[in-house]
């Protein structure tokens, strides 16, 4: 084998290598979670062999694992609803119309990243009680949106911005409107960074803790990671750890298979920016 050859292999086998160890450091504290989460321990639900006694103790806590379920399910979709709705029209207008104030404003949206988060919940809790929506879901949604939406904007402006003005003029040409072209073509063309927008939209509204916790005061409204919370600590304040990995574990399932089934589409929208950029 030439030297090159010798080069090119051990250049192959450390990547593999490095990226196999890397791969083994982040998936271990996981391993752990799901093994802890069905192994036998002292003061919890499962204490003799291996079995699911901790994802009993989940599943009936209070009100019921499966209302929690619905509950960040329902938060999670309506602020991926909100972030693509909003994110599209501003992307879109930032992207493609020339006005005045027009990057100044765009600055100003992304300066809500600078804001830390926790210093914005008690102005929102009162604006929200002004508006009726304290306590609510909905309210919950719109307050996680808030949050979302520099990134998203961010987003779908380099993602509009790297498709060629050209396919929209010649839309415009066979006489379709603004609204024409931006439903039935430009949303097609930039469907990487609506995947990206919404996955990370889903993401951070699922695995949120600090917002539902203020925000929402009822039980049965309560979304997963507060559940799991409250669980923690249900018996003369000793932490049950076993229900804790189950809850974590349920929490994190949903996270993986959406992220399983859609990293590639992740990754090009990203990469659209960055090759924009």
């Amino acid at each position: 084998m030439s030297t090159t050859g010798h080069t090119k292999l051990l250049w192959t086998t450390s990547y593999y290598v490095l990226a196999g160890g890397l791969s083994v450091l982040f998936l271990f504290p996981l391993i752990w979670t799901g093994y802890a989460s069905v192994a036998p321990a002292g003061a919890t639900n499962q204490q003799d062999g291996f079995g699911f006694g901790n994802y009993a103790s989940l599943l009936d806590y209070d009100a019921g694992l499966g209302r929690y379920l619905w509950n960040s399910t329902y938060v999670s979709v309506l602020t991926v609803a909100f972030t693509l709705a909003l994110s599209v029209a501003g992307g879109y207008a930032f992207a493609r119309f020339t006005f005045r104030g027009r990057d100044t404003l765009f600055l100003l949206t992304l300066a809500i990243l600078m804001v830390p988060y926790s210093t914005l919940l008690i102005p929102l809790y009162s604006m929200l009680g002004d508006l009726g929506l304290r306590n609510s879901l909905i309210g919950l949604a719109l307050v996680l949106t808030l949050y979302q939406l520099p990134f998203a904007v961010f987003m779908m402006r380099i993602s509009f911005e790297a498709v060629p003005k050209e396919i929209e003029e010649s839309a415009m040409c066979d006489g379709a409107g603004t609204f024409g072209v931006l439903t039935r073509i430009m949303l097609f063309a930039v469907w990487p960074g609506l995947i990206t927008v919404g996955l990370f939209s889903f993401l951070a509204a699922w695995n949120d803790f600090i917002a539902p916790l203020i925000l929402v005061s009822e039980a049965d409204k309560a979304v997963l990671p507060v559940a799991v919370a409250n669980l923690r600590q249900q018996s003369m304040g000793a932490v049950d750890f076993g229900a804790t990995q189950a809850g974590v574990v349920v929490m994190a399932l949903p996270c993986l298979v959406l992220f399983a089934l859609l990293q590639r589409h992740y990754v090009r929208g990203f990469m659209s920016g960055a090759i924009k950029g």
